[in-house]
C-alpha cells in the first residue's frame, strides 16, 4: 500500500512490491493475478479502514443528527489521508475503471449515507424527504468533496471549506419546530 501512495500505480512494479514484502514475484503471482489485483486489494484496504471509521461512529451513542456530523467530519478526516487520496480518489477510477470503482464505492460507503438520513427522519430530526433521492444527492456531494480535497494544493483548508458548507446543507434539511414556522431568520 505504501508504494501505491508514494508512487502511484503507473509507478510502482511488481518487482519492487515483492522487494518491498521480501518474497519473490511468483510468491505475489501465488496470492495475485497481477499488479491491478493487488492495487485492488490496496484499495479494498483503505476502504475497509474508513468505512469501519465511519461505521462505528455512525452506530455510536451519540444522538442521529450529533452521528451525522460526526460521520461527516470522519469522512472529511480521510480524505485528508494521503493513502486515502492517492489509492481511493485519485488512482482507482483508472485503475479499476469508473464503473467497477464507483461499484465500489456503493459498496463501502453510499449505505452508510443512506442509513444516516433514514436515522434523521425516523427521529424526526429532518424533513420526511425521500430517502434514496437524498442519499444518491448527498453521496454525490461527498464524492466530490473528496475529489476537491484530494486535489487540492491546501487541502485542509478546503475540507474546512468543505465541511462548513456541508453542514449548511444539512440544516436546510432539518425539521423546523412548528413554533418557529413564519419566524424571520
Amino acid at each position: 500500500m505504501e508504494l501505491f501512495t508514494k508512487r502511484g500505480y503507473a509507478g510502482t512494479s511488481l518487482d519492487e512490491i515483492a522487494k518491498r514484502a521480501r518474497v519473490t514475484k511468483g510468491a505475489l503471482y501465488h496470492h495475485f493475478s497481477g499488479k491491478q489485483a493487488l492495487f485492488e486489494a490496496a484499495f479494498d484496504t483503505v476502504e475497509s479502514h474508513v468505512f469501519d471509521r465511519l461505521e462505528k461512529i455512525m452506530n455510536g451513542p451519540a444522538s442521529p443528527w450529533e452521528r451525522a456530523l460526526a460521520g461527516l467530519r470522519g469522512f472529511l478526516q480521510s480524505c485528508l489521508d494521503p493513502a486515502y487520496q492517492r489509492i481511493a480518489i485519485h488512482e482507482a477510477p483508472v485503475v479499476m475503471g469508473w464503473e467497477r470503482w464507483r461499484e465500489a464505492e456503493e459498496r463501502c460507503s453510499f449505505g452508510l449515507v443512506r442509513t444516516g438520513i433514514q436515522s434523521l427522519i425516523e427521529v424526526g430530526e429532518v424533513d420526511d424527504v425521500p430517502v434514496d433521492v437524498t442519499a444518491r444527492l448527498l453521496f454525490g456531494a461527498l464524492s466530490s468533496a473528496a475529489i476537491e480535497i484530494a486535489s487540492s494544493p491546501e487541502p485542509k483548508k478546503v475540507s474546512a471549506q468543505v465541511e462548513e458548507v456541508l453542514v449548511r446543507l444539512l440544516v436546510g434539511f432539518r425539521r423546523v419546530p412548528p413554533a418557529e414556522h413564519g419566524k424571520a431568520s
